[in-house]
This record gives structure tokens, sequence and C-alpha cells, in this order.
């Protein structure tokens, strides 16, 4: 029986090439995602093409009502989970500097940031111990798709830095809670990664790589970081819970 992954904002950008690479790994997929199946119907085509079973929820991750509908959704539809990858997540409406940004602002990149993953894991959780208890054979893991800036401070997206600390925190966590049951719980973090999300800051990006900013003097790739998600959903790093992964073209290390 083929292996399960749940995907969240997995129709576009860092989640497509994640899902592009399980399917290739053999996984058939549920994607939750907010925008209407009909707009996503070309990705979801192609992932079907590398032979996935591919199940589309439209859910708002933020909103605890749709968040809700994802598991059991999952459940009712395909009757089992192995890898969990909370990647869905959104950057502030307006970049404002942390004299000048909102409550609004802070609060809804928070929902989907960082209580929304943080409670679709615990629904998660639960139904992979269950399944756990019924299959010897069953193996699951949990992957948080968190980011540089949860140790790089961006005063001009406050909100965002903030929300990916804490999910990398809640990683901590998980991999504490759900050690006993056989789980791991990993963290990976891409740097500077083209999607859609980046495309208005392309310019500012390009200037910084092209002045040394990287130890890999490009741009990072969705399916960069979803081989990453492919090898600890292959129980690669089986050993190494709670670890953090960089994605990031050697950004992260110090140098003189």
């Amino acid at each position: 029986m083929r292996r399960v992954a749940l995907v969240t904002g997995g129709a576009r950008g860092i989640g497509y090439g994640i899902c592009r690479c399980l399917a290739a790994e053999g996984y058939d997929l549920a994607i939750g995602d907010i925008q209407p199946e009909p707009d996503v119907c070309t990705p979801l085509a192609e992932l079907r093409n590398l032979g996935a079973e591919v199940l589309y929820i439209r859910a708002d991750l933020g909103a605890p009502g749709e968040r809700k509908r994802i598991i059991p959704q999952v459940r009712e539809r395909i009757g089992r989970l192995h890898v969990l990858v909370n990647n869905a997540g959104v950057g502030p409406k307006e970049r404002k500097d942390l004299l000048e940004a909102s409550e609004e602002s802070f609060e809804w990149v928070m929902r989907v940031n960082l209580q929304g993953p943080y409670f679709l894991t615990q629904e998660a959780a639960r139904w992979m111990i269950e399944q756990k208890k019924e299959s010897d054979g069953y193996a699951a893991c949990v992957v948080n798709i968190t980011s540089i800036s949860a140790a790089v401070a961006s005063v001009n997206r406050g909100e965002y830095c903030v929300s990916k600390a804490g999910l990398a925190m809640a990683t901590t966590l998980w991999a504490v809670r759900l050690a006993e049951h056989g789980i791991p719980v990993y963290d990976i973090r891409p740097g500077i990664i083209k999607t859609d999300m980046t495309a208005g800051v392309q310019a500012k990006y390009d200037a910084l790589i092209s002045g040394g900013l990287l130890l890999q003097p490009r741009w990072g790739q969705p399916e960069d970081v979803g081989k990453a998600v492919a090898m600890l959903a292959r129980g690669d790093l089986g050993y190494s819970t709670g670890q953090v992964v960089y994605v990031d073209g050697g950004f992260m290390i110090r140098r003189l």
C-alpha cells in the first residue's frame, strides 16, 4: 500500500516543489490549500501524471473551522497518513517597520504560520499514534517548513520572523512529545527561494546574491526544499528527531 503525505500550501511555490519530489518517491498526496481547485488544476494534473493519487482540500489554515476539516477528509477519502508537511505560510500583506506594523497583520500571520500548523499537527499526530498502534510496520514523521527568518531579523516583517521562530519551537515541542511513539519531527529552514512570495523582492535579492551573500551564489528552487523533505520522509535521518535542516546555500555560515 502506497504511503501518503499531507502537504499544506502544496499547490504552488515551495509546497508544489515538495509535492513533486514526494510524488517521485511514490507517495500519494493530500494537499490543503486556500486556492479554488479550478485555479490549480494544472499543477494537480502534473502531480497525477507523476503517478500520485491526489486529494485536494480547499481550506484556510488560519481559520480553525476550515483547518479542522482537513484531517477528517484525508481519513475518510484516503484512510491513512504517514507524513505531515506543514508548509503553508504567508508574509505580511505590507512590509512595515516594527514601529508601524499593525496588530491585525501580526494576528493574521500568526494564525496561518503558527497556530494553524500547531493544531493541525495535534490532529494528525493523534491519528498517526492510532495507526502506529494498529500496525507494527507503520512509520510516520512530521516536517515543519520554517525559514532562516526563524533566526535572522528582518525589522520590516517582524511578524513573519516571530511566527517562524514560534514554529521552530513547535518542532522541538512536538519532537519531545511524539518521541515515545517513534514519530520524528523535523524543521527545514529554507533561505532565498524563488517563488511567487519572493517575486516582489527579486531585484533586491539578485543584488545581494551577486554581492556574495551566499556561499552558493544562486537562488534556491522549490525542489531544493522538496528533496530535503523526501530525504526525511524516507527515514534517512531517522535517528535525528528535532533537528534543523538548512536549505539556504550556505547563508547561515558565519564568515570573517
